[in-house]
């Protein structure tokens, strides 16, 4: 649980949201942790699903909601976010450089989705192509949807771990720097979160709020 992740709740609760951050990686080894999660993400089920649909639920029974829940991730997340669109009781979706299956990205999987806003960025090279292919499948899904590409951004484009003093975890530790070599200009990138963050809010407001 990232000072960064804190710090996007934050951000959405100042706008007026209810806004919840569940760990999935609670309770668990961080490399055991992160091989689970992939797993679910792929399967499409799992531990991690079970506990946002928790975090959905108990969002839902609160007296101060409005019974409209939105989602939001990135990188992973975002990937969770892409997979939760269709037929999970969510009114909006905010996939950014969402990691997921390839059928994710297909006008099949998203049909009867909820309303989209997709942020990528256009150095990142793990996602290439990614915010066309999101874009054209839910036009042909007849999906609401607002999908752009950063031409100046990396991947993690709105997450300012550095910012927020975030220690990398092992995992990453060891993986950042050939990730680097493979999407340079990857990390926080100033004028493209700031654009993407309005983007997202405007999106949540004409979806969440009554």
């Amino acid at each position: 649980m990232s000072q960064d992740l804190r710090n996007q709740a934050e951000w959405l609760a100042g706008e007026g949201y209810l806004a919840l951050a569940p760990d999935l990686f609670r309770g668990r080894g961080r490399v055991a942790c992160m091989i689970s999660v992939m797993r679910d993400v792929r399967a499409g089920r799992g531990r991690s699903f079970d506990e946002i649909e928790a975090a959905r639920v108990w969002l839902e029974a609160r007296e101060d909601c409005t019974g409209r829940i939105g989602v939001i991730g990135y990188c992973m997340g975002g990937g969770f976010a892409l997979l939760l669109a269709a037929g999970r009781g969510f009114a909006v979706s905010s996939v950014n450089y969402g990691t997921a299956p390839k059928d994710a990205y297909t006008a099949s999987f998203l049909r009867g989705a909820c309303p989209i806003v997709g942020s990528y960025g256009g150095k990142d090279r793990s996602l290439r192509g990614a915010a066309d292919r999101l874009d054209r499948a839910l036009t042909a899904a007849g999906v609401e949807h607002d999908v752009k590409e950063y031409p100046n951004a990396g991947h993690s484009f709105l997450n300012d771990h550095e910012g927020a003093g975030d220690k990398t975890p092992l995992p990453f530790a060891v993986l950042e720097p050939v990730f680097g070599i493979l999407s340079p200009g990857s990390g926080y990138h100033e004028e493209s979160a700031r654009d993407a963050r309005r983007r997202i809010l405007a999106f949540f407001e004409a979806h969440l709020k009554p």
